[in-house]
């Protein structure tokens, strides 16, 4: 019986924690696409889902790229320097989809 408690007080741990680090991720990718010249709502959406869809590690090198950009269009270039399909598979289709308002 008492296991099952702290077993279920881990799982809400577990997923306060998770939803925090969510949270944080989401937040620093809005900030990093509005300073590359992308509208807030259009970087809410899109970082909403690559937040969801990328590691910390992915973000980390994103976040790394120190390149300045004044639109997605620099923001996509300089992922693609990045050489992970994955995170530039993302970050395309995120904004593609957020743009056309398929997502929000």
């Amino acid at each position: 019986m008492i296991r099952g408690i702290r077993m279920g007080v881990l799982a809400v741990a577990s997923f306060g924690i998770s939803s925090c680090v969510q949270t944080i991720k989401q937040d620093r990718v809005e900030v990093a696409l509005v300073n590359a010249g992308i509208s807030e709502p259009l970087a809410g959406c899109t970082a909403h889902r690559m937040a969801q869809k990328l590691t910390i590690a992915q973000l980390h090198r994103l976040q790394a790229l120190g390149v300045e950009m004044h639109s997605y269009r620099d923001y996509i270039d300089a992922v693609r320097r990045v050489h992970d399909p994955d995170a530039l598979e993302v970050m395309i289709s995120s904004l593609a989809l957020c743009k056309t308002g398929l997502i929000h």
